[in-house]
């Protein structure tokens, strides 16, 4: 029965179906999702906004509002943060490398296991980041502990030890 051609072909349409439902729903776009690829966002209000699942992709964000912002997950690849405001903000799991965080204020943001490699934090405010796991370049690291200080709210973590800091 196993060897039989109407099982094969049964066998053969349930394994199509599940292809095509697995395709369809990795096809899906996260509700409310946007794409800000490139665009200028410079000076914007976003505080407060719920932003997880928008890709912004070489945006230009500087002097934005990002306080309390929840960009967890969102991609921030090469994009311009210089003067952001992004306290309080949650940024978990976030793409920023090659993102410019010059002189942003990230008092009390949690970057809890965002990749971060080639990040550009000078002159940023610091006080009360959650650093715990984000893959930060060994440079970028030592510089950060020069001025790292606080305790998160949010997760009780001191930024010293959440970068490691000797």
């Amino acid at each position: 029965m196993l060897g039989s051609p109407l099982l094969s072909k049964m066998m053969r349409l349930l394994l199509l179906l599940l292809l095509l439902a697995i395709a369809w729903t990795s096809s899906v776009p996260t509700v409310g999702a946007e794409s800000f690829d490139r665009q200028n966002l410079r000076m914007q209000d976003f505080s407060g906004q719920d932003l997880r699942g928008n890709d912004y992709t070489r945006t230009d964000l500087a002097d934005a509002n990002l306080s309390g912002v929840n960009l967890q997950g969102v991609r921030l690849f090469d994009t311009t943060l210089v003067r952001a405001n992004l306290e309080n903000a949650d940024l978990r799991f976030a793409t920023l490398d090659g993102a410019r965080l010059n002189r942003a204020n990230l008092t009390n943001a949690n970057l809890e296991g965002a990749y971060a490699f080639d990040t550009d934090f000078r002159g940023a405010i610091i006080t009360g980041v959650d650093f715990t796991d984000v893959l930060l370049d060994p440079q970028t690291n030592d510089i950060l502990c020069e001025t790292a200080t606080g305790t998160n709210p949010v997760t009780g973590r001191e930024t010293r030890e959440t970068l490691l800091c000797p």
